[in-house]
């Protein structure tokens, strides 16, 4: 029995005359992740990509669960395919559903007539299928207002589809439609998350990490490689650009106030973080920052550290409280991770009092007192890069 999966559309349904574009960009990823599961016919039609084997040898379990993680797709369903005759169809239901509705206690079946010369109607169909399940199904029942699973039969240009349930997509838009930005990646639970959520947007993510060698650990660095592979189960591939803070975090601690510590830190950050996006052509940072969570992240301080760049800063968990953030953290599998005891930069030389409603002219002044530029200039130069991805070979 020949099985193929359906992906359906999200969001790239409401679009208008580049709608076009996004199946495009949305077909090239499948693509991408069909490569690593056989040999695939993969192509769009009704608002639903078909991801058709060519040959048994294909992965077809693998090639399901990596659909789920592409943005764009709201629901993946494992469906036979039977020519288009109603007698077809109740034997493909028949043969096809009882092994996938073994231990179902409920059911319901719809139908949907994208053909419309089918000569029954939706109704009609979902009516005979039910009865099709019922007669072959021991001990399943139908409810129509809260069932386990929804058988659907879907008449389309290429034939008939049946099948049960339909797993959640990752939703959003199709990776790489909407430019790209340069991750400001910590060891933490929240960047991860806002990274992740950015991709979700359709914003091809490249990641940032500092790092401050000896006071944090070849553990803490390899901790945040270890997220960024885990965001590749999304993404598919990611650069990681690492920037050591060593020298500068010294030079604030011998010369400047103590409390002026964190927000000093974090300019310097996005100083480099903005020039490293401009390399590497990103439009736009993407932080974790939530109002409030910790000091630098108060109204005045987020306004004191954006003052000293001139692109946009995505801040996707800017409302989010902790427990909102973790839930997300633990759906993408980030979270596990995130909380191993690895220090980060921002906990090396933490002052005991840090400055929470800062004035900009205080802090401009205290960091009148290193080399700011020259500093700068230094870390960029020990800029170092390494790739992550799930592919053999290089996508683009």
């Amino acid at each position: 029995m020949k099985e193929i999966i359906l992906c359906k559309y999200g969001e790239i349904v409401l679009k208008g005359a580049n709608r076009s574009s996004f199946e495009a960009t949305l077909t090239r990823e499948l693509k991408a992740r069909a490569a690593l599961y056989g040999d695939f016919r993969i192509y769009s039609s009704q608002s639903t990509v078909y991801i058709e084997p060519k040959s048994d040898a294909c992965d077809l379990d693998g090639m399901e669960e990596a659909a789920c993680r592409v943005f764009g797709i709201v629901g993946v369903s494992r469906a036979a395919v039977c020519d288009k005759t109603m007698e077809a169809i109740l034997a493909t239901a028949k043969a096809y559903l009882p092994d996938r509705l073994y231990g179902v206690r409920t059911f319901k079946a719809e139908a949907k007539r994208s053909d419309k010369t089918f000569p029954l109607s939706s109704p009609q169909i979902a009516a005979e299928v039910g009865g099709a399940v019922l007669s072959t199904v021991a001990g399943i029942r139908v409810d129509i207002h809260n069932p386990d699973v929804t058988v659907r039969v879907e008449i389309r240009e290429g034939g008939a589809y049946v099948h049960a349930g339909q797993k959640r997509g990752a939703g959003g838009m199709p990776y790489k439609s909407a430019g790209r930005g340069l991750l400001l990646l910590s060891g933490g639970i929240d960047s991860p998350v806002a990274g992740h959520m950015m991709a979700k947007r359709g914003l091809q993510i490249e990641a940032l990490h500092f790092e401050s060698f000896p006071y944090t650990s070849e553990q803490a660095r390899e901790k945040v490689f270890s997220l960024a592979e885990k965001l590749c189960a999304y993404t598919g591939q990611m650069y990681i650009h690492v920037i050591p803070l060593t020298h500068i975090q010294e030079e604030l601690r011998d010369h400047c106030e103590e409390d002026y510590f964190t927000l000093l830190l974090r300019i310097f950050m996005m100083t480099l973080a903005e020039r490293c996006a401009r390399g590497y052509h990103c439009g736009a940072l993407v932080t974790g920052e939530s109002l409030g969570q910790v000091a630098s992240q108060t109204l005045e301080a987020i306004g004191v550290t954006d003052s000293v760049v001139n692109m946009p800063v995505f801040r996707p968990l800017i409302g989010m409280d902790k427990e909102e953030i973790v839930r997300i953290a633990r759906a993408i599998d980030t979270f596990e991770t995130s909380i191993l005891p690895y220090e980060d930069c921002c906990t090396v030389f933490t002052p005991r009092h840090p400055r929470t409603r800062p004035e900009r002219e205080k802090v401009m002044a205290q960091l009148a007192k290193v080399d700011f530029e020259g500093l700068c200039n230094e870390a960029f130069a020990g800029m170092y890069t390494v790739k992550r991805s799930i592919y053999p070979t290089e996508q683009k």
